[in-house]
């Protein structure tokens, strides 16, 4: 039971990583509302089907929030903490629940990324005051959110092939 322990909090923390390092390669700003699009949601789902809710939410939103702090986006980087964990909470919540089937998979991503979208709208039209404004990165995460919901089904499919990997969902 330890070890499970350690292998899970090493694998939580390189999802981090890998969410960082994915958010900070391509990002494109969105000068309406200081944010910007990223390749970070396809790591976080991905982390949150692999690691389960706890770890996967550790680790979804601790990375990603580091790569607002690095990209000099500090503003957003308690918001993301919360919005991307809480997105990868609630999609690996839906996969235990529905066995890890690819249904669940499609449920999980799709819940998990209006919850990325709602979340930053909200986040932006009241806790940085950009009021309606805000709606100007709906279509911008919407987006990313398509972008990252193929990501993270289909890297989950192809990994999920591997032994070891649904060793480790199991």
């Amino acid at each position: 039971m330890k070890h499970e322990k350690t292998v899970k909090l090493v694998l939580a923390a390189l999802f981090a990583a890998l969410c960082c390092v994915a958010t900070m390669l391509i990002h494109i700003p969105i000068p309406a509302t200081n944010g910007y699009i990223n390749l970070g949601d396809g790591v976080v789902l991905l982390g949150a089907f692999l690691l389960g809710p706890v770890y996967g939410m550790a680790a979804g939103g601790l990375g990603s929030m580091l790569a607002d702090l690095l990209l000099g986006y500090a503003a957003y980087a308690p918001g993301t903490l919360v919005i991307k964990g809480l997105m990868a909470l609630c999609a690996a919540l839906i996969v235990k629940k529905t066995g890890g089937k690819t249904a669940g998979l499609i449920l999980g991503a799709l819940a998990g990324e209006l919850i990325m979208v709602l979340g930053y709208f909200a986040y932006e039209s009241t806790l940085l005051g950009y009021g309606l404004a805000a709606a100007a990165s709906i279509p911008g995460n919407a987006l990313q959110g398509a972008g990252g919901f193929i990501v993270g089904v289909l890297a989950c499919k192809a990994l999920r092939a591997l032994p070891q990997v649904r060793r480790l969902c199991d």
